[in-house]
Protein backbone atom coordinates (compact mmCIF):
# COMPACT_ATOMS: atom_id res chain seq x y z
CA UNK A 1 0.00 0.00 0.00
CA UNK A 2 1.30 3.43 -0.93
CA UNK A 3 2.49 5.59 1.93
CA UNK A 4 0.15 8.53 2.54
CA UNK A 5 0.99 11.96 3.85
CA UNK A 6 -1.69 13.73 5.89
CA UNK A 7 -2.15 17.39 5.12
CA UNK A 8 -4.38 19.44 7.40
CA UNK A 9 -6.60 21.93 5.62
CA UNK A 10 -8.85 23.59 8.15
CA UNK A 11 -11.35 20.99 9.37
CA UNK A 12 -10.59 18.64 6.48
CA UNK A 13 -7.55 16.37 6.49
CA UNK A 14 -6.11 15.70 3.06
CA UNK A 15 -4.33 12.41 2.54
CA UNK A 16 -1.68 12.86 -0.11
CA UNK A 17 -0.47 9.59 -1.68
CA UNK A 18 3.09 8.81 -2.62
CA UNK A 19 2.11 8.89 -6.30
CA UNK A 20 -0.70 11.25 -7.23
CA UNK A 21 -3.14 10.32 -9.98
CA UNK A 22 -5.67 12.66 -11.63
CA UNK A 23 -8.52 10.44 -10.38
CA UNK A 24 -7.38 10.74 -6.77
CA UNK A 25 -6.99 14.50 -7.04
CA UNK A 26 -10.50 14.83 -8.49
CA UNK A 27 -11.89 12.84 -5.56
CA UNK A 28 -10.30 14.96 -2.85
CA UNK A 29 -11.29 18.17 -4.64
CA UNK A 30 -14.93 17.03 -4.71
CA UNK A 31 -14.83 16.46 -0.94
CA UNK A 32 -14.12 20.14 -0.23
CA UNK A 33 -17.04 22.32 0.79
CA UNK A 34 -15.11 25.47 -0.04
CA UNK A 35 -14.37 25.76 -3.78
CA UNK A 36 -11.34 27.96 -3.03
CA UNK A 37 -9.81 25.16 -0.95
CA UNK A 38 -10.42 22.78 -3.83
CA UNK A 39 -8.65 25.26 -6.09
CA UNK A 40 -5.77 25.47 -3.61
CA UNK A 41 -5.36 21.68 -3.78
CA UNK A 42 -5.58 21.81 -7.57
CA UNK A 43 -2.76 24.36 -7.75
CA UNK A 44 -0.69 22.74 -5.02
CA UNK A 45 -0.64 19.33 -6.73
CA UNK A 46 1.97 20.35 -9.30
CA UNK A 47 4.35 21.78 -6.71
CA UNK A 48 4.07 18.66 -4.53
CA UNK A 49 4.46 16.28 -7.47
CA UNK A 50 6.79 17.76 -10.14
CA UNK A 51 6.12 14.88 -12.55
CA UNK A 52 2.35 15.13 -12.19
CA UNK A 53 0.25 16.75 -14.95
CA UNK A 54 -3.43 17.66 -14.87
CA UNK A 55 -5.56 15.90 -17.46
CA UNK A 56 -8.92 16.79 -19.01
CA UNK A 57 -11.14 15.16 -16.31
CA UNK A 58 -9.28 17.01 -13.51
CA UNK A 59 -9.74 20.32 -15.29
CA UNK A 60 -13.39 19.43 -15.85
CA UNK A 61 -13.85 18.74 -12.12
CA UNK A 62 -12.20 21.99 -11.09
CA UNK A 63 -14.13 24.07 -13.63
CA UNK A 64 -17.37 22.39 -12.53
CA UNK A 65 -16.72 23.14 -8.85
CA UNK A 66 -15.88 26.79 -9.52
CA UNK A 67 -18.71 27.27 -12.00
CA UNK A 68 -21.41 25.82 -9.75
CA UNK A 69 -20.24 28.02 -6.86
CA UNK A 70 -20.25 31.17 -8.99
CA UNK A 71 -16.46 31.69 -8.81
CA UNK A 72 -16.28 33.00 -12.36
CA UNK A 73 -12.93 34.79 -12.15
CA UNK A 74 -11.21 31.70 -10.78
CA UNK A 75 -13.01 29.50 -13.33
CA UNK A 76 -11.78 31.72 -16.14
CA UNK A 77 -8.19 31.43 -14.87
CA UNK A 78 -8.41 27.62 -14.79
CA UNK A 79 -9.81 27.56 -18.33
CA UNK A 80 -6.87 29.66 -19.48
CA UNK A 81 -4.48 27.30 -17.70
CA UNK A 82 -6.12 24.36 -19.48
CA UNK A 83 -5.53 26.09 -22.81
CA UNK A 84 -1.87 26.64 -22.00
CA UNK A 85 -1.42 22.99 -20.92
CA UNK A 86 -2.97 21.85 -24.19
CA UNK A 87 -4.30 18.69 -22.58
CA UNK A 88 -7.10 16.86 -24.35
CA UNK A 89 -10.50 17.99 -23.11
CA UNK A 90 -14.11 17.15 -23.86
CA UNK A 91 -16.90 19.35 -25.13
CA UNK A 92 -18.75 19.06 -21.79
CA UNK A 93 -16.17 21.31 -20.10
CA UNK A 94 -17.12 24.22 -22.34
CA UNK A 95 -20.83 23.46 -22.04
CA UNK A 96 -20.62 23.94 -18.27
CA UNK A 97 -18.57 27.13 -18.55
CA UNK A 98 -20.91 28.60 -21.20
CA UNK A 99 -23.93 27.89 -18.98
CA UNK A 100 -22.15 29.48 -16.00
CA UNK A 101 -21.45 32.65 -17.96
CA UNK A 102 -25.04 32.77 -19.21
CA UNK A 103 -26.52 32.37 -15.72
CA UNK A 104 -24.35 35.28 -14.59
CA UNK A 105 -25.62 37.41 -17.48
CA UNK A 106 -22.22 37.31 -19.21
CA UNK A 107 -23.42 36.31 -22.67
CA UNK A 108 -20.50 38.03 -24.41
CA UNK A 109 -18.04 36.02 -22.30
CA UNK A 110 -19.86 32.84 -23.29
CA UNK A 111 -19.59 33.78 -26.97
CA UNK A 112 -15.93 34.68 -26.57
CA UNK A 113 -15.16 31.32 -24.96
CA UNK A 114 -16.90 29.47 -27.75
CA UNK A 115 -15.00 31.39 -30.42
CA UNK A 116 -11.72 30.44 -28.69
CA UNK A 117 -12.43 26.69 -28.49
CA UNK A 118 -10.19 26.06 -31.56
CA UNK A 119 -7.26 27.13 -29.34
CA UNK A 120 -7.93 24.15 -27.05
CA UNK A 121 -7.21 20.48 -27.60
CA UNK A 122 -10.85 19.63 -28.28
CA UNK A 123 -11.82 17.88 -31.50
CA UNK A 124 -15.61 18.20 -31.35
CA UNK A 125 -17.74 20.95 -29.89
CA UNK A 126 -21.24 20.08 -31.11
CA UNK A 127 -22.83 20.36 -27.65
CA UNK A 128 -21.12 23.69 -26.94
CA UNK A 129 -22.47 24.99 -30.23
CA UNK A 130 -26.02 23.81 -29.48
CA UNK A 131 -25.85 25.07 -25.89
CA UNK A 132 -24.76 28.57 -26.90
CA UNK A 133 -27.26 28.68 -29.75
CA UNK A 134 -30.09 27.75 -27.37
CA UNK A 135 -28.99 30.41 -24.88
CA UNK A 136 -28.89 33.11 -27.56
CA UNK A 137 -32.34 32.08 -28.79
CA UNK A 138 -33.79 32.10 -25.26
CA UNK A 139 -32.24 35.53 -24.63
CA UNK A 140 -33.90 36.80 -27.82
CA UNK A 141 -30.54 37.54 -29.46
CA UNK A 142 -31.62 36.09 -32.79
CA UNK A 143 -29.13 38.05 -34.88
CA UNK A 144 -26.25 36.67 -32.82
CA UNK A 145 -27.80 33.20 -33.04
CA UNK A 146 -28.05 33.46 -36.83
CA UNK A 147 -24.45 34.68 -37.06
CA UNK A 148 -23.27 31.83 -34.82
CA UNK A 149 -25.07 29.29 -36.96
CA UNK A 150 -23.77 30.76 -40.21
CA UNK A 151 -20.17 30.78 -38.97
CA UNK A 152 -20.04 27.49 -37.08
CA UNK A 153 -22.50 24.97 -38.47
CA UNK A 154 -20.49 23.90 -41.53
CA UNK A 155 -17.22 22.83 -39.90
CA UNK A 156 -16.33 19.23 -39.15
CA UNK A 157 -16.18 20.08 -35.44
CA UNK A 158 -20.01 20.34 -35.32
CA UNK A 159 -21.15 16.83 -36.17
CA UNK A 160 -24.93 17.36 -36.40
CA UNK A 161 -26.92 20.42 -37.43
CA UNK A 162 -30.47 19.10 -37.13
CA UNK A 163 -30.72 19.95 -33.42
CA UNK A 164 -29.59 23.53 -34.00
CA UNK A 165 -31.96 23.94 -36.97
CA UNK A 166 -34.83 22.72 -34.80
CA UNK A 167 -33.86 25.29 -32.16
CA UNK A 168 -33.99 28.09 -34.71
CA UNK A 169 -37.31 26.92 -36.11
CA UNK A 170 -38.81 26.70 -32.64
CA UNK A 171 -37.64 30.24 -31.80
CA UNK A 172 -39.18 31.62 -34.98
CA UNK A 173 -42.44 29.76 -34.41
CA UNK A 174 -42.70 31.17 -30.90
CA UNK A 175 -42.47 34.63 -32.44
CA UNK A 176 -45.22 33.77 -34.94
CA UNK A 177 -42.77 33.66 -37.82
CA UNK A 178 -43.55 30.17 -39.02
CA UNK A 179 -43.03 31.46 -42.58
CA UNK A 180 -39.31 31.88 -41.85
CA UNK A 181 -39.23 28.55 -40.01
CA UNK A 182 -40.72 26.93 -43.10
CA UNK A 183 -37.92 28.39 -45.20
CA UNK A 184 -35.33 26.83 -42.88
CA UNK A 185 -37.14 23.51 -43.10
CA UNK A 186 -37.22 23.63 -46.90
CA UNK A 187 -33.49 24.38 -47.01
CA UNK A 188 -32.52 21.42 -44.82
CA UNK A 189 -31.70 19.32 -47.86
CA UNK A 190 -29.18 21.94 -48.94
CA UNK A 191 -27.71 21.84 -45.42
CA UNK A 192 -27.15 18.11 -45.75
CA UNK A 193 -29.71 17.48 -42.99
CA UNK A 194 -32.67 15.14 -42.78
CA UNK A 195 -35.68 16.46 -40.81
CA UNK A 196 -36.66 14.28 -37.87
CA UNK A 197 -39.92 13.92 -35.98
CA UNK A 198 -39.11 16.93 -33.80
CA UNK A 199 -38.63 19.06 -36.94
CA UNK A 200 -42.11 18.21 -38.17
CA UNK A 201 -43.71 18.67 -34.75
CA UNK A 202 -42.16 22.11 -34.23
CA UNK A 203 -43.08 23.39 -37.67
CA UNK A 204 -46.56 21.85 -37.69
CA UNK A 205 -47.40 23.53 -34.38
CA UNK A 206 -46.03 26.87 -35.59
CA UNK A 207 -47.91 26.81 -38.90
CA UNK A 208 -51.19 25.87 -37.21
CA UNK A 209 -50.81 28.59 -34.58
CA UNK A 210 -50.31 31.12 -37.40
CA UNK A 211 -53.38 29.72 -39.24
CA UNK A 212 -51.19 28.71 -42.17
CA UNK A 213 -53.24 25.54 -42.59
CA UNK A 214 -52.58 25.14 -46.32
CA UNK A 215 -48.81 24.93 -45.74
CA UNK A 216 -49.42 22.71 -42.70
CA UNK A 217 -51.43 20.29 -44.85
CA UNK A 218 -48.63 20.02 -47.40
CA UNK A 219 -46.16 19.52 -44.56
CA UNK A 220 -48.23 16.58 -43.37
CA UNK A 221 -48.26 15.04 -46.84
CA UNK A 222 -44.47 15.26 -46.97
CA UNK A 223 -44.37 13.19 -43.77
CA UNK A 224 -46.00 10.28 -45.58
CA UNK A 225 -42.97 9.69 -47.78
CA UNK A 226 -40.22 10.97 -45.46
CA UNK A 227 -40.71 9.74 -41.90
CA UNK A 228 -44.05 7.86 -41.88
CA UNK A 229 -43.39 5.26 -44.55
CA UNK A 230 -43.68 2.41 -42.04
CA UNK A 231 -46.79 3.79 -40.34
CA UNK A 232 -45.24 4.89 -37.04
CA UNK A 233 -47.90 5.36 -34.38
CA UNK A 234 -45.76 8.03 -32.67
CA UNK A 235 -46.62 10.36 -35.57
CA UNK A 236 -50.17 10.65 -34.21
CA UNK A 237 -49.00 13.54 -32.03
CA UNK A 238 -48.14 15.55 -35.15
CA UNK A 239 -51.25 14.50 -37.09
CA UNK A 240 -53.45 15.60 -34.21
CA UNK A 241 -52.04 19.14 -34.26
CA UNK A 242 -53.26 19.73 -37.83
CA UNK A 243 -56.60 17.93 -37.45
CA UNK A 244 -57.45 19.90 -34.29
CA UNK A 245 -56.49 23.17 -36.00
CA UNK A 246 -58.74 22.39 -38.98
CA UNK A 247 -61.66 21.59 -36.66
CA UNK A 248 -61.12 24.78 -34.65
CA UNK A 249 -61.16 26.69 -37.95
CA UNK A 250 -64.51 25.11 -38.90
CA UNK A 251 -62.99 22.96 -41.67
CA UNK A 252 -64.57 19.69 -40.56
CA UNK A 253 -64.84 18.19 -44.04
CA UNK A 254 -61.18 18.90 -44.74
CA UNK A 255 -60.24 17.36 -41.39
CA UNK A 256 -62.17 14.14 -42.06
CA UNK A 257 -60.75 13.90 -45.59
CA UNK A 258 -57.18 14.31 -44.31
CA UNK A 259 -57.92 11.83 -41.51
CA UNK A 260 -58.76 9.23 -44.15
CA UNK A 261 -55.43 9.85 -45.90
CA UNK A 262 -53.59 9.62 -42.59
CA UNK A 263 -55.21 6.28 -41.80
CA UNK A 264 -54.41 4.90 -45.25
CA UNK A 265 -50.99 6.35 -45.97
CA UNK A 266 -49.60 7.54 -42.66
CA UNK A 267 -50.67 4.81 -40.25
CA UNK A 268 -51.32 2.00 -42.73
CA UNK A 269 -54.52 1.23 -40.78
CA UNK A 270 -56.87 -1.64 -41.78
CA UNK A 271 -59.74 -0.56 -44.06
CA UNK A 272 -62.35 -1.14 -41.36
CA UNK A 273 -60.94 1.86 -39.47
CA UNK A 274 -61.07 4.29 -42.40
CA UNK A 275 -64.66 5.50 -41.88
CA UNK A 276 -65.62 8.22 -39.38
CA UNK A 277 -69.23 8.57 -38.22
CA UNK A 278 -69.98 12.17 -37.22
CA UNK A 279 -73.66 11.65 -36.53
CA UNK A 280 -72.93 11.44 -32.80
CA UNK A 281 -71.70 15.04 -32.80
CA UNK A 282 -74.42 16.75 -34.87
CA UNK A 283 -72.67 16.18 -38.17
CA UNK A 284 -69.54 17.91 -36.96
CA UNK A 285 -71.09 21.04 -35.45
CA UNK A 286 -70.01 19.95 -31.95
CA UNK A 287 -66.34 20.80 -32.41
CA UNK A 288 -64.97 19.29 -29.19
CA UNK A 289 -66.92 16.06 -29.68
CA UNK A 290 -65.69 15.88 -33.27
CA UNK A 291 -62.08 16.26 -32.16
CA UNK A 292 -62.51 13.48 -29.61
CA UNK A 293 -63.89 11.16 -32.31
CA UNK A 294 -60.96 12.02 -34.56
CA UNK A 295 -58.54 11.26 -31.73
CA UNK A 296 -60.23 7.89 -31.18
CA UNK A 297 -60.06 7.13 -34.90
CA UNK A 298 -56.36 7.95 -34.98
CA UNK A 299 -55.67 5.74 -32.02
CA UNK A 300 -57.70 2.83 -33.39
CA UNK A 301 -55.73 3.07 -36.62
CA UNK A 302 -52.40 2.41 -34.93
CA UNK A 303 -50.65 -0.78 -33.99
CA UNK A 304 -50.62 -0.34 -30.22
CA UNK A 305 -47.24 -0.47 -28.50
CA UNK A 306 -45.62 1.16 -25.49
CA UNK A 307 -44.12 3.99 -27.55
CA UNK A 308 -47.46 4.94 -29.14
CA UNK A 309 -49.36 4.80 -25.85
CA UNK A 310 -46.71 6.95 -24.18
CA UNK A 311 -46.56 9.52 -26.99
CA UNK A 312 -50.34 9.90 -27.19
CA UNK A 313 -51.05 10.06 -23.45
CA UNK A 314 -48.22 12.52 -22.74
CA UNK A 315 -49.41 14.73 -25.60
CA UNK A 316 -52.99 14.70 -24.31
CA UNK A 317 -51.90 15.60 -20.79
CA UNK A 318 -49.72 18.43 -22.11
CA UNK A 319 -52.84 19.84 -23.80
CA UNK A 320 -54.77 19.58 -20.52
CA UNK A 321 -56.99 16.75 -21.83
CA UNK A 322 -56.78 14.74 -18.62
CA UNK A 323 -59.90 12.61 -19.17
CA UNK A 324 -58.75 11.54 -22.64
CA UNK A 325 -55.28 10.82 -21.33
CA UNK A 326 -56.72 8.66 -18.57
CA UNK A 327 -58.62 6.62 -21.18
CA UNK A 328 -55.38 5.92 -23.01
CA UNK A 329 -53.71 4.78 -19.77
CA UNK A 330 -56.64 2.50 -18.98
CA UNK A 331 -56.48 0.94 -22.43
CA UNK A 332 -52.73 0.44 -22.34
CA UNK A 333 -53.01 -1.28 -18.96
CA UNK A 334 -55.79 -3.50 -20.30
CA UNK A 335 -53.43 -4.46 -23.14
CA UNK A 336 -50.76 -5.43 -20.62
CA UNK A 337 -48.53 -2.35 -20.94
CA UNK A 338 -47.22 -0.57 -17.86
CA UNK A 339 -47.37 3.26 -17.81
CA UNK A 340 -43.93 4.88 -17.84
CA UNK A 341 -42.68 7.56 -15.39
CA UNK A 342 -42.92 10.18 -18.17
CA UNK A 343 -46.67 9.51 -18.46
CA UNK A 344 -47.24 10.04 -14.74
CA UNK A 345 -45.05 13.15 -14.79
CA UNK A 346 -47.19 14.60 -17.59
CA UNK A 347 -50.42 13.78 -15.73
CA UNK A 348 -49.20 15.25 -12.44
CA UNK A 349 -48.09 18.40 -14.24
CA UNK A 350 -51.48 18.71 -15.96
CA UNK A 351 -53.31 18.36 -12.64
CA UNK A 352 -51.05 20.91 -10.97
CA UNK A 353 -51.70 23.41 -13.77
CA UNK A 354 -55.39 23.12 -12.88
CA UNK A 355 -54.48 23.66 -9.19
CA UNK A 356 -55.66 20.13 -8.43
CA UNK A 357 -52.61 19.37 -6.33
CA UNK A 358 -54.37 16.93 -3.98
CA UNK A 359 -55.31 14.75 -6.95
CA UNK A 360 -51.73 15.03 -8.25
CA UNK A 361 -50.45 13.70 -4.91
CA UNK A 362 -52.96 10.88 -5.12
CA UNK A 363 -51.64 9.93 -8.56
CA UNK A 364 -48.12 9.64 -7.11
CA UNK A 365 -49.11 7.78 -3.98
CA UNK A 366 -51.71 5.44 -5.45
CA UNK A 367 -51.58 5.49 -9.25
CA UNK A 368 -47.84 4.99 -9.53
CA UNK A 369 -47.85 2.37 -6.78
CA UNK A 370 -50.59 0.37 -8.52
CA UNK A 371 -48.57 0.49 -11.76
CA UNK A 372 -45.39 -0.61 -9.92
CA UNK A 373 -43.77 2.62 -11.06
CA UNK A 374 -41.24 4.23 -8.72
CA UNK A 375 -41.78 8.00 -8.33
CA UNK A 376 -39.02 10.09 -9.85
CA UNK A 377 -37.43 13.19 -8.31
CA UNK A 378 -38.97 15.24 -11.13
CA UNK A 379 -42.54 14.21 -10.29
CA UNK A 380 -42.01 15.25 -6.67
CA UNK A 381 -40.50 18.57 -7.75
CA UNK A 382 -43.54 19.32 -9.92
CA UNK A 383 -45.81 19.03 -6.88
CA UNK A 384 -43.46 20.98 -4.61
CA UNK A 385 -43.16 23.84 -7.12
CA UNK A 386 -46.94 23.98 -7.47
CA UNK A 387 -47.45 24.14 -3.71
CA UNK A 388 -44.87 26.90 -3.43
CA UNK A 389 -46.34 28.84 -6.36
CA UNK A 390 -49.67 28.86 -4.53
CA UNK A 391 -48.00 30.23 -1.41
CA UNK A 392 -48.28 26.95 0.50
CA UNK A 393 -44.71 26.71 1.68
CA UNK A 394 -45.58 24.94 4.95
CA UNK A 395 -47.62 22.34 3.03
CA UNK A 396 -44.65 21.90 0.72
CA UNK A 397 -42.37 21.38 3.74
CA UNK A 398 -44.74 18.79 5.21
CA UNK A 399 -44.92 16.97 1.88
CA UNK A 400 -41.12 17.01 1.53
CA UNK A 401 -40.72 15.56 5.04
CA UNK A 402 -43.32 12.92 4.23
CA UNK A 403 -41.69 11.68 1.03
CA UNK A 404 -38.23 11.79 2.59
CA UNK A 405 -39.32 9.21 5.19
CA UNK A 406 -40.83 6.80 2.66
CA UNK A 407 -38.84 3.81 1.51
CA UNK A 408 -37.61 4.11 -2.08
CA UNK A 409 -38.47 7.79 -2.46
CA UNK A 410 -35.79 10.07 -3.82
CA UNK A 411 -36.22 13.74 -2.97
CA UNK A 412 -33.17 15.37 -4.54
CA UNK A 413 -31.22 18.56 -3.89
CA UNK A 414 -33.56 20.54 -6.15
CA UNK A 415 -36.56 19.49 -4.06
CA UNK A 416 -34.97 20.75 -0.85
CA UNK A 417 -33.85 23.94 -2.60
CA UNK A 418 -37.38 24.67 -3.87
CA UNK A 419 -38.88 24.44 -0.39
CA UNK A 420 -36.04 26.28 1.37
CA UNK A 421 -36.21 29.21 -1.02
CA UNK A 422 -39.99 29.50 -0.66
CA UNK A 423 -39.82 29.30 3.15
CA UNK A 424 -37.41 32.25 3.11
CA UNK A 425 -39.65 34.19 0.73
CA UNK A 426 -42.62 33.55 3.03
CA UNK A 427 -40.49 34.64 6.00
CA UNK A 428 -40.75 31.23 7.65
CA UNK A 429 -37.17 31.50 8.84
CA UNK A 430 -37.36 29.07 11.77
CA UNK A 431 -38.70 26.31 9.54
CA UNK A 432 -36.12 27.24 6.89
CA UNK A 433 -33.30 26.92 9.42
CA UNK A 434 -34.55 23.50 10.51
CA UNK A 435 -34.75 22.37 6.88
CA UNK A 436 -31.22 23.58 6.22
CA UNK A 437 -30.04 21.38 9.08
CA UNK A 438 -31.51 18.38 7.26
CA UNK A 439 -29.89 19.53 4.02
CA UNK A 440 -26.47 19.88 5.67
CA UNK A 441 -26.57 16.19 6.64
CA UNK A 442 -27.03 15.35 2.96
CA UNK A 443 -24.43 17.96 1.88
CA UNK A 444 -27.14 19.86 -0.01
CA UNK A 445 -25.88 23.43 0.23
CA UNK A 446 -27.95 26.44 -0.93
CA UNK A 447 -26.72 29.39 -2.94
CA UNK A 448 -25.36 32.60 -1.41
CA UNK A 449 -28.66 34.43 -2.01
CA UNK A 450 -30.60 31.93 0.13
CA UNK A 451 -27.97 32.04 2.88
CA UNK A 452 -28.17 35.85 2.94
CA UNK A 453 -31.95 35.79 3.11
CA UNK A 454 -32.03 33.22 5.92
CA UNK A 455 -29.36 34.93 8.05
CA UNK A 456 -31.07 38.32 7.80
CA UNK A 457 -34.41 36.70 8.59
CA UNK A 458 -33.10 34.94 11.68
CA UNK A 459 -31.59 38.21 12.91
CA UNK A 460 -34.95 39.92 12.49
CA UNK A 461 -36.45 37.26 14.79
CA UNK A 462 -33.72 37.72 17.39
CA UNK A 463 -32.23 34.27 16.71
CA UNK A 464 -28.66 35.53 16.60
CA UNK A 465 -27.01 32.24 17.54
CA UNK A 466 -28.50 30.38 14.57
CA UNK A 467 -27.66 33.31 12.30
CA UNK A 468 -23.98 33.15 13.27
CA UNK A 469 -23.88 29.37 12.78
CA UNK A 470 -25.17 29.69 9.22
CA UNK A 471 -22.86 32.65 8.62
CA UNK A 472 -19.87 30.52 9.55
CA UNK A 473 -21.13 27.68 7.38
CA UNK A 474 -21.66 30.04 4.48
CA UNK A 475 -18.15 31.45 4.71
CA UNK A 476 -16.63 27.98 5.11
CA UNK A 477 -18.05 27.19 1.67
CA UNK A 478 -16.37 30.21 0.12
CA UNK A 479 -19.64 32.15 -0.22
CA UNK A 480 -19.43 35.85 0.63
CA UNK A 481 -22.19 37.49 2.71
CA UNK A 482 -23.63 40.68 1.29
CA UNK A 483 -23.26 43.98 3.13
CA UNK A 484 -26.80 43.89 4.52
CA UNK A 485 -26.01 40.64 6.33
CA UNK A 486 -23.18 42.30 8.26
CA UNK A 487 -25.38 45.33 8.88
CA UNK A 488 -28.02 43.09 10.46
CA UNK A 489 -25.49 41.27 12.64
CA UNK A 490 -23.35 44.12 14.02
CA UNK A 491 -26.06 45.89 16.09
CA UNK A 492 -27.11 42.59 17.61
CA UNK A 493 -23.55 41.74 18.62
CA UNK A 494 -23.12 45.16 20.17
CA UNK A 495 -26.49 45.65 21.89
CA UNK A 496 -27.91 42.29 22.82
CA UNK A 497 -27.55 41.30 26.49
CA UNK A 498 -28.81 37.81 25.74
CA UNK A 499 -26.14 36.87 23.23
CA UNK A 500 -22.53 36.25 24.10
CA UNK A 501 -20.60 35.92 20.87
CA UNK A 502 -17.48 33.80 21.49
CA UNK A 503 -14.18 35.35 20.58
CA UNK A 504 -13.25 32.26 18.59
CA UNK A 505 -16.20 32.88 16.29
CA UNK A 506 -14.74 36.17 15.17
CA UNK A 507 -11.32 34.59 14.82
CA UNK A 508 -12.76 31.92 12.52
CA UNK A 509 -14.57 34.50 10.43
CA UNK A 510 -11.45 36.66 10.14
CA UNK A 511 -9.35 33.62 9.26
CA UNK A 512 -11.61 32.89 6.32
Amino acid sequence: MAKLEVYSQGAMSIRWPRVLTPTYLSQIMKLQKNPLKALQLFNEAKSRYPKYCHNGPVYATMISILGKSGRITEMKDVIEQMREDSCECKDTVFVLAIKTYAEAGMIDEAMSLYSNIPQFNCINWTESFNTLLKILVNKNRLEAAHRLFSESSYGWQVSSRIKSLNLLMNALCQKNRSDLALQIFQEMDYQGCYPNRDSYAILMKGLCQDKRLHEATHLLYSMFWRISQKGSSEDIVIYRILLDALCDNGQIEEATEILGKILRKGLKAPKRHHRLDLTRCNGGTDIERTKRLIHEALFRGTIPNLASYSAISVDLYKDGKIVEGDKVITEMQDKGYRPTPSIFEAKVEALCKESNIDEAMKVIEEGMAEANCLPTPRVYNIVLKSLCNEGKSISALEYLNKISKQLGCRADKEAYGIVLEMLCRDRKYIEASQLLEQMSIKSYWPCAYTYNSLIKGLCSLGRQYEAVIWLEEMISQGKLPETLVWDSLVPLFCNSDQMNVPTETFHRLRAE
